[in-house]
């Protein structure tokens, strides 16, 4: 359909906003190590995992299993998003002060803001509403245990675990490597605070998470980008009231700080991606418009396996996403290509 324009209003959009803190990377290390489907697929292989595993006191292994089987990394996650925590005594203090009904709310998921009546009202005990809840987020693959768990749980028990399991983790992982994982994280953070004001937030986001592109959405008009070293490679997304949350892998540079010509590693990916001819030659028939395999295929004369190959490494470069069953030219990556090379060559 044709569209003639005749407003004078730019299109909204959010803006984007950088924290960081160990107590970040503490409560994702409680996350990454109890969710099994996942872990193998981990920067840090899989031995490091269960050697870690063997080494930890009883009293965390208890812990988390209970976190395994709960899903309470989300409540962390979710308690510390309620202010800036300076320590982990700090955030251990708030969580032992607070009313249980506010708690309870907390660490209720926030399921948009047309439910958050709903979500009151679970947290005062209400069953029904509850219910309502655990039916709204049916589709997802822990909300409604977690849920139900939530509202009918111990109030001191509860409390005791959270408590516990940040403070054995934060004394068996993070202590002994505190100011490694400060600077890192500090590095990252500060890098990504440069470019709020360089970049557009769209741009920025897709820069930050290597490839995710997030477009405005109603009632949402921030995002929090929060750099994480644990779960790497993989950006892990939530929502809060009002914002989006990306815990992003923090870049290759970000790790080797005093390292200067050390590149991040899409930049490196990108320009790899670029460096064929074939890939070229799909890039600009991308550019013109979204294509099928066999559009391509057919364009350029080449086997279909072949293109497929050199598809592949589109997409794991971030230059190239799959929507509506087509392939298409990712536009802002490209566009950023020259932008993440001056800060590169300057760093």
């Amino acid at each position: 359909m044709d569209v003639l324009n005749h407003t004078s209003r730019k299109r909204e959009t959010y803006q984007v906003h950088v924290t960081h803190s160990v107590l970040w990377e503490c409560a994702l290390g409680i996350a990454a190590i109890t969710n099994t489907p996942i872990i193998k697929t981990l920067e840090k292989p899989a031995d490091y995992w269960e050697e870690l595993k063997e080494h930890l006191p009883v009293g965390l292994l208890a812990e988390l299993d209970f976190v395994s089987i709960k899903n309470t990394w989300k409540a962390l996650l979710q308690l510390l998003h309620k202010r800036d925590f300076h320590d982990l005594g700090e955030f251990t203090s708030y969580i032992q002060t607070l009313p249980m009904t506010e708690l309870t709310f907390i660490c209720l998921p926030f399921i948009g803001s047309k439910y958050q009546e709903i979500r009151r009202r679970a947290s005062l005990g209400e069953e029904s509403a509850m219910k309502e809840m655990m039916k709204l987020t049916s589709h997802h693959s822990f909300f409604p245990n977690y849920i139900e768990f939530i509202c009918q749980a111990n109030g001191k028990r509860l409390k005791e675990h959270l408590i516990n399991v940040m403070n054995y983790w934060y004394e068996a992982i993070i202590e002994k490597d505190s100011y490694h994982l400060q600077t890192i994280l500090k590095t990252d953070y500060e890098m990504k605070k440069k470019m709020v004001d360089k970049m557009p937030p769209e741009e920025l986001v897709e820069w930050a998470t290597g490839g995710v592109s997030y477009l405005p959405e109603p009632s949402v008009h921030n995002v929090l980008l929060i750099p994480q070293y644990i779960y790497r490679p993989w950006n892990i997304e939530a929502d809060i009231e009002g914002t989006k949350v990306f815990y992003y892998p923090i870049s290759n540079e970000s790790i080797t700080p005093n390292d200067q010509y050390s590149p991040n590693n899409f930049l490196v990916l990108k320009h790899k991606a670029l460096g064929d001819e074939v890939r070229l030659r799909i890039v600009k028939l991308l550019y013109e418009h979204d294509r099928t395999l066999q559009d391509i295929t057919e364009k350029l004369n080449i086997g279909k396996s072949t293109i497929h190959h050199h598809l592949k490494i589109l997409r794991a470069a971030k230059l190239v996403e799959i929507i509506d069953a087509k392939y298409s030219l990712k536009r802002i990556a490209l566009d950023m290509l020259s932008k993440e090379l001056e800060l590169y060559l300057n760093q």
